[in-house]
């Protein structure tokens, strides 16, 4: 099953040229990993995600696609806490537990204090 991500990894492999063994050597893979990727049966891994927009130069619609597509595809999160402050991952770890019960406001909220702090 064809799902988001291996939709956009299969289009941004295709506009640029690519077939698979391109792009499964610049990301050091095998063709057939690349491949499952794309056809959903492997996750994809999260240091892709930066190293996608960096390899192929993605604008910010391009971006925003990629980022709609990992949103999409993805069922669960993988953090990784090595050196971050003890509350820190107690917020994260918060945060997490209480997701599914914020309203559409406070998610809104968080959102953009989210964005204010990215730029």
């Amino acid at each position: 099953m064809l799902t988001s991500i291996g939709k956009f990894l299969r289009k941004l492999r295709i506009d640029n040229g690519e077939i698979l063994k391109n792009m499964a050597d610049k990301l050091n893979v095998t063709v057939s990993f690349l491949s499952a990727v794309e056809n959903g049966k492997k996750r994809m891994p999260t240091t892709w995600n930066q190293r996608i927009c960096d390899m192929y130069n993605l604008n910010e619609q391009q971006r925003a696609e990629f980022t709609a597509a990992i949103a999409e595809t993805e069922e669960s999160l993988e953090l990784n806490f090595h050196g971050v402050a003890l509350s820190n991952r107690e917020l994260a770890v918060s945060f997490a537990r209480k997701f599914a019960d914020f309203d559409s406001d406070q998610l809104e909220k968080i959102r953009k204090m989210l964005e204010k702090g990215s730029k």
